[in-house]
């Protein structure tokens, strides 16, 4: 059993964990870009995958401290990192489609950086964080920062939902390069590039006009 430092108890992460579970597989955003990554290779679907954790650990740290709160506080703040987020996805996916056909070094594509910068820029990652996570924790004080014991169990809540996405999306890599590769010719290259990069593209434009 857990501390009771911690504010949880082993029914309530076991409900926590399917909880998050279920929302991961849902498709999304982050779903979608390491797919999209994934057709290019396995190697970059995995960084794209790492970013993406990396994210949630970034916005499982801004619900510890109360600084999430802030969307909900500043008017217009959300509207702002939307439009950041859509515009660096469209920039991706401009990108892609530019150099589609072009061999790409997946160990300098910065797939885990295009996959923070994906899942940080988003703002309904944060508010879904700053409303899900206390949810879970006894005496949360949802929104605002907490005590010392609320706080840990959120870190612990927030590092699950990322080991669960890595593992998800991980797989989610693995089976676009898969499938990929019975694809993977010369004269198809183009044609996988595109389908990506049309990916990001609508990533984007969904983001900004959603």
């Amino acid at each position: 059993m857990m501390a009771a430092g911690f504010a949880l108890d082993p029914p309530t992460y076991a409900l926590f964990v399917l909880a998050a579970v279920t929302l991961i597989v849902t498709p999304g955003p982050d779903t979608l870009f390491v797919l999209s990554r994934g057709i290019d290779g396995r190697t970059a679907g995995l960084r794209a995958a790492l970013g993406v954790t990396v994210g949630i650990l970034f916005h499982t740290a801004l619900v510890v401290v109360g600084v999430a709160a802030v969307y909900r506080a500043v008017p217009g703040a959300e509207r702002v990192v939307r439009v950041v987020g859509a515009v660096y996805l469209c920039y991706l996916g401009i990108d892609t489609l530019r150099s589609a056909g072009n061999e790409r070094s997946a160990a300098t594509d910065g797939g885990v950086r295009e996959g923070f910068l994906v899942n940080a820029l988003n703002p309904q990652v944060a508010l879904f964080f700053l409303a899900f996570l206390p949810g879970f924790v006894a005496g949360g004080g949802g929104g605002t920062a907490f005590g010392s014991g609320s706080g840990a169990a959120i870190a612990v809540l927030g590092a699950t939902y990322a080991v669960l996405t890595a593992v998800y999306l991980g797989g989610v890599a693995v089976a676009a390069d898969g499938a990929a590769e019975i694809l993977r010719a010369e004269r198809t290259g183009r044609l996988l590039d595109r389908v990506a990069g049309g990916i990001l593209l609508l990533l984007g434009v969904w983001l900004l006009v959603g």
